[in-house]
């Protein structure tokens, strides 16, 4: 009787100490959460002051500007074929300006995230300075880049493929490099042996082990620099979003043009996001028997 006594009071007091934790967890948590929502409101309370117009007025009339496009897509809808055909060569200068920026992109995210790399890295003491770089490019958004670029080189879309493609190599160099931490350095070490160069050992022991998942990252970035480099002609970067920058403001009238953009758009990212999730699956799974 009292050994049982004896045995059965430690786990009842770990028991005890276990349900304090939890409370003290679930109270922290909910203290958190209070802040979190004090802080939204609070927040939303002066946006909204602040805001042109009350957000609860504004609300009310959030579909109305895509009913006007849409109604007037429908009573245009035999124009649609001609407007694809018009915009079509934008849509190929959107997709240049993307492609362009991702390999760009990738090339100096490859070598950065190589020279961020413990175990690769070119100057083992200069890696906190490459981090630290791959964190600009990435932090730096590339409409900021754009705009600073569109002031110095004018409008069109080499400003907008410079700045996609130095935000591109922030991003991808940070995939790569967590991807390098995980291959294994004896190719490496074995080249060392026998008097390769840095290069060599990068390209013979590191790529052979790494290259599928950069390309699968290198094909989803694609994807986003479809969106970014359309978003970018909204600030006179050329391309897609430009067109659709002066559709939508012309208003009513040309309606039917944005409205051909917009299907254009959808249907391509939607294609262009397809394909590359085949490829990515072939690269990483292999090709299925």
């Amino acid at each position: 009787m009292t050994h049982a006594t004896v045995s059965a009071r430690p786990v009842a007091d770990i028991q005890a100490e276990y349900q304090v934790l939890i409370q003290r967890k679930r109270l922290y948590g909910g203290v958190i959460l209070a802040v979190f929502v004090a802080m939204m409101a609070a927040g939303f309370r002066i946006a909204d002051d602040r805001n042109a117009g009350s957000f609860w007025n504004g609300i009310t009339h959030v579909f109305d500007y895509p009913s006007e496009v849409l109604s007037e897509a429908v009573e245009k809808v035999s124009l649609l074929p001609a407007h694809v055909v018009q915009f079509f060569p934008a849509l190929i200068e959107t997709l240049n300006i993307a492609a362009a920026a991702t390999l760009i992109g990738a090339i100096f995210g490859t070598l950065l995230s190589l020279l961020a790399t413990r175990g690769l890295a070119r100057w083992p003491s200069l890696i906190p300075v490459f981090r630290r770089l791959l964190d600009i490019f990435r932090a730096i958004p590339e409409i900021v880049i754009a705009l600073v670029l569109i002031f110095l080189l004018g409008g069109g879309p080499v400003p907008a493929m410079i700045a996609i493609a130095i935000h591109t190599a922030g991003a991808l160099g940070k995939l790569f490099s967590e991807v390098n931490e995980n291959a294994s350095l004896k190719p490496v070490e074995g080249l060392a042996s026998v008097g390769a160069g840095w290069a060599q050992r990068m390209v013979l022991g590191i790529f052979p082990q790494v290259g599928p998942n950069y390309v699968s990252y290198a094909l989803l970035r694609f994807e986003i620099n479809i969106r970014a480099s359309a978003i970018l002609g909204f600030v006179g970067a050329g391309g897609i979003g430009y067109e659709l920058r002066n559709a939508m403001s012309w208003g009513q009238g040309r309606y039917d043009e944005a409205a051909a953009i917009f299907l254009l758009l959808f249907f391509t990212i939607v294609l262009v996001d397809q394909l590359s999730g085949l490829l990515r699956d072939r690269l990483t799974h292999g090709a299925k028997q």
